[in-house]
């Protein structure tokens, strides 16, 4: 009977772990302004700098300060790091989330 629960008792333990990995995902991202969320939506895209600002209307120096909070506030260096983040979160940047992560 005992090792018929161990492998329930796995599978618990790394669905806990994901979905704490997804709340911490989650509070990182809401930390972004909506300006800083806007961008990066368009950074994981593969957007430059250059063409984010002429998207959202803006310079591009602009663009590289929000980009540059944002990935501070995400704690990554990377736009590679941004998007394991994101699949962390189990969202994508196209909206962002209004309701409690489970």
């Amino acid at each position: 009977m005992i090792e018929a629960v161990k492998p329930a008792l796995g599978r618990g333990k790394e669905y806990l772990h994901k979905r704490g990995e997804r709340r911490e995902a989650h509070a990182l991202i809401d930390k972004l302004t909506p300006r800083e969320f806007e961008v990066m939506q368009l950074v994981i895209t593969g957007m430059l700098n250059k063409q984010i600002a002429a998207e959202l209307g803006t310079a591009e120096k602009t663009v590289k300060v929000h980009r540059g909070r944002a990935m501070q506030k995400l704690r990554v260096t990377s736009v590679a790091e941004v998007i394991r983040l994101v699949e962390k979160a189990c969202l994508t940047l196209a909206a962002r989330p209004k309701t409690k992560v489970p």
